[in-house]
């Protein structure tokens, strides 16, 4: 974003993102690894725009030179620090010079048309990528839309609004889409007016998402209702709140025993009222704005009582969302309240729910709207709406995920397991307390693996403590009947117990005892079967407690016998010590009845991949530091992912972190490891990342692996930095819109409850998916900082990626974290959302939220819209094709070549049906984030004839809606319509051919799955020895997944095909678009 500072002579901004003249040494450009951080709100103050006029800004493209800082990017930050801070990081101070066109809030059309006659600085993109600033405002009758300065004689400087036939948000233009500056224009700020018999555009792009918003819903309103449009507007506008409010004021009045509503209510009851309809407002706030208005009304007396007039206007400036309301018009078809219609239609084409009815709609609205003639008519207003937005309906995280709702009887060794690290710690390692109160803490969080250091104590009753510590013991009783009794309180799956013992034979006896009379039946005692290669299932292990740790060998059958010693601790105090020697590990003896209680997770000492692959059996468990785990991620990705398929690994934290920080957990979790430890006493983002994962599962304490992870034979590298083989890459969307009520940083050493935060949207997963992008900053402004700003991310392992909402304050002494969010990418909600943000140490911050819009689209890349809409049209010959490798065995070589043309087919069908709707989508004049519903909807504005009559409509009769003409056609609407035939063609393809080359890959997979066992012996009768047998090896689960991952996405095309027909269905006839055929109804949601 480009920041303005004290050079007043500096040349006017650019839109928000574009690179900025920097004439003075306070111009900066702030940069993000290369690329400007802010594409968004970029508004200037009166004193850059009186500048800009000075100046003469006539300059038709963007400026683009810049200060030697502009060069340097921000450094990734580190998350590791454990109170949050980002200390130590360079950090740039930024800059809002961003303002309200006035002091109101917007909140009604007429606000918006006011300020459309006082006229705004705009930016005009041409189609040769030339950019004009002008000013732009309509005339005093309301007939028309003028400019200045222009060459044009003024009588052509000027659009009729009679004229307009739509008006278009966003980069939806082919101006837009071919200019040379598209990448710099803010998708919140740009919008586009459609004009005349041959749909001519203007293209214009405002200083800020506010401008931007005011002309679209102020030309909207004109266009529907013209000159007479203030008129109507002051004779409706704001009547259910206006009743509401008096009806309000009234009830208080009554309340404070006053009959004569004239006298006011008292102040208090004044603040008291605001606050039950926005608890997050500050009260003190809200009592100064009142005296305020007082003094400026020179009516201070004694009792403090607060007129109607006076409530309703504070109630306006505290309890109004500009951005609520702009979005309630974009959905109300130019009213000030949603009917049932109206929020049918948000429901389905924005928060993605199914199977709405107006039924449902006059349900909600009876919930959310305020006013009891809302209620009675079925109208939802803008405070209703506000309600709706707000209430736990419209959470970021889907409800669903809120109950177990994973398959839950995969083997053990399928699942990521919440773990914790020497649970009974609650500071660090070496001289923090001990306490039980770790383990109820950690097991009313869903942890199903805790960790007990055993050790002899005093009167022969063992202890649980760090070795080689100043950690003060527990009693090992308490620990046990601690356990025993929160082992099942939030979660019924089975709960590994860690014991590291390092007990002599007679307290092991005690140890024993007290196992046996706590914990009884519910320890699995049960042998494995030898001849299982996994493990049984969480389902089938419900209420058992599985204990892990050492076991005497098969012959020790009747006798106690010798192990060898885990000890974590001593391999921390080794590490403290300025050379450490490498000592082998002690051996003691091992009690047999303990031995015996250890069935499913025995513990074994690491060697190597090979001889695991080789020896090792499924209820054998290796644990591994976190340095040689890391290590052995990042030397053999694969081979690490493969042992995990059949074995439980257990990762504990560095003896280095002596202060109990925590690892990355998402580190070992793309290695497939399922238990990762950590410290549960220390926040931060870790912290934050182990918590949100386990919560999409219904905080059960286990979530299925990846399917990729899961499968026998499969091609996964952790460590990936491309796409994911067999794979579908997903776009994520998210716009930050706004924040409500955040709090000054905890630990802020700075004066007043004054903050200027900004947001970083963060990308946790596999190494291509890690990433983060930033708002601009919005200066002195907690209550309702608006961002508008859109940021698109590739997600190429969507099952394994987190999103994550950090809020900074930019102006901070000592601490500048405010709050965050971090939310699995499977749990995301579609749609408008709000955010509860949360402290450091988790707990939700009261009333402190962000106001969000979150899509998901298939589509892989980004990139200009109308490069992919080329696409299209690009000879098969120059499409990438997913290539199988050659594994130099000949027979298995010839089964895979017999997949080619299936895979080329497969790859035809999906493309070209995903091409024609990109396509379609822009001819609708929509985002790339729009989903067919939302496109129908759109192109319903624009077909209306002169007589109201749309031009076009659509038959409902077959199971591919056709788009049949309806007279004589503009030219605009013969591309819509040929390029609707185009989908319907592509998806009929993909629904008539999709199983045929399905069935024809799997069956191909088949055929090559019948030479795995024998793989070796082939390679070796072929010539292959050593490394070229391991990659004929990796070749062959290379294939396998491929041909496995092209099937699903064909499978998944198909779904989505039937999702889009169904979308073109009942968007037709919800925006009255259909031809009046009997029997037709809306489609039902397949489950």
């Amino acid at each position: 974003m480009a920041e303005f500072g004290g050079n007043k002579s500096a040349a006017g901004p650019p839109v928000a993102g574009w690179k900025a003249a920097s004439g003075g040494a306070g111009v900066s450009l702030e940069t993000h690894r290369g690329e400007p951080v802010s594409n968004g709100n970029c508004s200037v103050s009166d004193t850059v725009k009186r500048v800009q006029n000075e100046s003469g800004c006539e300059s038709p493209t963007w400026e683009s030179s810049g200060s030697d800082s502009a060069s340097k990017a921000i450094p990734r930050r580190s998350s590791l620090i454990k109170d949050g801070s980002r200390a130590g990081r360079e950090r740039k101070k930024t800059v809002s010079f961003s303002s309200s066109l006035s002091e109101k809030k917007i909140s009604s059309a007429a606000d918006c048309i006011h300020s459309m006659v006082e006229g705004s600085e705009l930016k005009k993109v041409r189609t040769n990528s030339r950019v004009y600033q002008r000013y732009y405002l309509l005339d005093a009758g309301l007939q028309a839309l003028c400019w200045e300065p222009s060459k044009k004689e003024s009588d052509k400087a000027r659009i009729s609004l009679a004229s307009i036939r739509e008006v278009r948000t966003g980069r939806n233009t082919e101006t837009f889409r071919t200019s040379g500056v598209y990448e710099q224009i803010s998708e919140d700020c740009a919008f586009s007016i459609i004009y005349g018999e041959l749909y001519e555009s203007l293209d214009l792009v405002a200083n800020s998402a506010e401008v931007a918003n005011i002309w679209v819903t102020g030309l909207r309103y004109l266009k529907q209702y013209g000159k007479h449009a203030l008129d109507m507007l002051a004779s409706s506008q704001d009547s259910l709140r206006h009743v509401w409010l008096e009806q309000l004021f009234s009830s208080a009045a009554d309340s404070d025993g006053h009959e004569d509503v004239d006298e006011g209510i008292r102040l208090q009851s004044a603040v008291s009222l605001i606050q039950s309809v926005n608890p997050g407002v500050n009260g003190g706030k809200v009592e100064h704005r009142f005296k305020e208005l007082q003094r400026v009304r020179e009516r201070m007396c004694g009792n403090e009582r607060v007129t109607k007039q006076e409530f309703i206007e504070v109630f306006h400036d505290f309890c109004t969302r500009p951005e609520i309301y702009f979005l309630l018009v974009q959905f109300s078809s130019n009213k000030e309240f949603l009917d049932t219609k109206d929020l049918m239609r948000f429901l389905e084409a924005e928060q993605g729910m199914a199977q709405v009815s107006e039924e449902t709609s006059l349900k909600l609205i009876q919930s959310h709207e305020p006013s009891e003639e809302g209620r009675q008519q079925g109208y939802l207003s803008l405070d209703g709406f506000t309600s709706y937005l707000t209430s736990s309906e419209c959470h970021l995280f889907e409800r669903e995920h809120g109950i177990v709702c994973q398959d839950m009887s995969q083997p053990l060794s399928h699942y990521y397991i919440n773990s914790s690290h020497n649970t009974y710690l609650i500071e660090d390692q070496f001289r923090g307390p001990s306490d039980i109160s770790g383990y109820i803490r950690a097991l009313k969080m869903g942890c199903r693996c805790v960790e007990v250091d055993v050790w002899d104590g005093p009167d022969e009753e063992p202890v649980v403590c760090t070795g080689h510590s100043l950690s003060p013991p527990l009693a090992w009783r308490c620990v046990l009947e601690a356990i025993g009794k929160y082992a099942f309180v939030a979660s019924e799956y089975p709960l590994i117990v860690c014991i590291e013992n390092h007990c002599s034979h007679q307290q092991q006896k005690v140890m024993w005892q007290h196992l046996m009379r706590i914990l009884g039946e519910r320890i699995h005692t049960d042998p494995p079967d030898g001849g299982e290669s996994y493990l049984p299932s969480p389902d089938a292990l419900r209420h058992r407690i599985l204990l892990k740790g050492k076991k005497l060998g098969s012959g020790s059958d009747v006798e106690d016998g010798e192990v060898s010693e885990e000890d974590e601790g001593a391999e921390m105090c080794q590490r403290l010590k300025s050379n450490p020697p490498q000592l082998p590990p002690k051996r003691f003896q091992l009690l047999k009845e303990l031995s015996d209680l250890v069935t499913l997770c025995c513990s074994i000492r690491f060697t190597d991949f090979q001889t695991s692959s080789e020896k090792q059996k499924s209820w054998e468990l290796c644990s591994f530091h976190e340095t040689l785990a890391l290590r052995l991620a990042s030397e053999s990705p694969g081979d690490f992912v493969n042992h995990n398929k059949h074995f439980l690994s257990r990762v504990y934290p560095s003896p280095m972190r002596i202060d109990s920080s925590n690892m990355n957990p998402q580190d070992l979790w793309k290695c497939g490891c399922q238990i990762v430890s950590m410290n549960f006493q220390t926040a931060g983002l870790m912290m934050d990342l182990n918590t949100a994962w386990f919560r999409q599962n219904g905080s059960c304490g286990y979530v299925l692996r990846p399917a990729i992870m899961r499968q026998e034979v499969s091609y996964f590298s952790a460590d990936t930095r491309d796409t994911v083989p067999g794979v579908s890459p997903q776009l994520l969307h998210v716009k930050v819109i706004s924040g409500q009520n955040l709090p000054k940083p905890r630990g802020s050493g700075a004066k007043g409850n004054v903050v200027d935060p900004y947001v970083y949207v963060e990308i946790h997963g596999i190494p291509a998916d890690c990433t983060e992008r930033r708002t601009r900053t919005v200066t002195q402004n907690g209550d309702n900082p608006i961002f508008d700003e859109s940021f698109e991310f590739q997600i190429n392992l969507p099952e394994l990626a987190m999103v994550r909402f950090v809020v900074l304050d930019d102006d901070f002494i000592g601490d500048e974290f405010i709050g965050q969010y971090t939310i699995p990418l499977e749990c995301l909600q579609p749609g408008y959302r709000h955010v509860p943000l949360q402290s450091l140490t988790g707990e939700e911050l009261p009333h402190a939220k962000l106001f969000v819009h979150v899509a998901l689209t298939n589509r892989r890349g980004g990139g200009k819209p109308h490069k992919r809409g080329l696409s299209v049209r690009k000879a098969r010959k120059g499409r990438d094709y997913t290539a199988l490798r050659d594994l130099g065995v000949r027979a298995v070589d010839d089964v895979f070549k017999m997949a080619a043309p299936q895979l080329r087919e497969a790859t035809d069908l999906r493309e070209n049906m995903q091409n024609s709707v990109a396509v379609f989508r822009e001819l609708c004049g929509v985002s790339v984030v729009a989903n067919l519903m939302q496109c129908v909807l759109a192109l319903g504005s624009r077909v209306s004839g002169p007589d109201g009559v749309p031009l076009i409509l659509f038959d409902l009769r077959d199971q591919y809606p056709t788009l049949e003409p309806q007279g004589p056609l503009p030219d605009v609407l013969r591309r819509v319509v040929s390029t609707y035939d185009m989908m319907v063609q592509a998806s009929r393809a993909v629904i008539e051919l999709s199983d045929g080359i399905h069935d024809k890959i799997l069956h191909i997979q088949t055929m090559a799955m019948e030479f795995h066992e024998k793989l070796q012996s082939l390679a070796a009768k072929e010539g292959l020895k050593g490394r070229k047998v391991s990659r004929a090896l990796e070749s062959f689960s290379w294939n396998i997944t491929i041909l496995k991952g092209q099937a699903d996405l064909l499978k998944h095309a198909k779904a989505e095909v039937q999702e889009n027909m169904k979308q073109v269905h009942d968007a037709a006839l919800t925006g009255n678009l259909t031809k009046e055929c009997a029997g037709v109804r809306r489609v039902q949601q397949k489950s």
